[in-house]
């Protein structure tokens, strides 16, 4: 998992905090990623992953890549009809079985008569992995509120469980386990009692955040590393 070499260049990726504001204390969705992943195995994490090539399709990539791997790993689209209505369950199966035919993502959603919602995607933050590993991501974390009329379908083979969870209880002690990444994000939100007011507070920010890039330490037994922050 270390690299003795040289740093790897991170790869960019997108992950979205899909918010249920009507839950009370409003809840994130997470997935546990199955145990032989390569990134995060036996972890809950939000949905997303890499920037693929497909996405440089869109004006915006890192959020047309959200929108992707939102869709991709947990069925949920955020995307609007030509007319400007927001897609639904009829939508989204139309856009699967364009998919399941062979169709990139952004021919199916031309096909399906469906654009982006890039509105819909509010960054939070950005993250990058550690120089010292091998794995490496540059990772755009979004806020979006869960859409009306649609269903979650995990994506088999890449999402073992679902959970709508407050970000107070993910951080308890006998919440799901978290990589560093993950228990940061939710903690930046964890006091927040309205989602809309803190998606329209980082709204009005003049700047953009600063990536910030963890590092790694030995534990003071041998036994391993640690990821903290810098």
């Amino acid at each position: 998992m270390l690299n003795a070499g040289p740093p790897v260049e991170p790869r960019a990726a997108s992950s979205v905090l899909l918010v249920d504001q009507h839950a009370r204390p409003w809840t994130v969705l997470m997935m546990l990623r199955p145990g032989g992943a390569d990134f995060a195995p036996g972890a809950y994490v939000f949905p997303g992953g890499s920037r693929h090539t497909e996405d440089d399709a869109f004006e915006d990539p890192d959020r047309a890549a959200a929108v992707r791997e939102l869709f991709e790993e947990v069925g949920i689209l955020l995307g609007r009809r030509y007319d400007g209505s927001f897609a639904r369950h009829r939508e989204c199966e139309r856009l699967r079985e364009a998919l399941s035919d062979g169709a990139s993502f952004p021919d199916a959603l031309a096909s399906c008569q469906l654009t982006p919602a890039f509105d819909r995607l509010t960054l939070l933050a950005r993250w990058i992995t550690p120089e010292a590993l091998r794995r490496r991501f540059d990772t755009r974390f979004y806020l979006a509120r869960r859409p009306a009329g649609q269903t979650i379908l995990p994506r088999a083979g890449e999402v073992e469980d679902l959970t709508w969870i407050s970000p107070a209880s993910a951080l308890a002690p006998d919440g799901p386990t978290l990589v560093h990444a993950t228990r940061r994000i939710l903690e930046s939100v964890a006091e927040e009692p309205n989602p809309a007011r803190l998606i329209a507070r980082l709204r009005r920010r003049r700047r953009l955040p600063q990536p910030v890039i963890s590092v790694v330490e030995p534990l003071p037994d041998g036994s391993g590393f640690r990821v903290v922050d810098p």
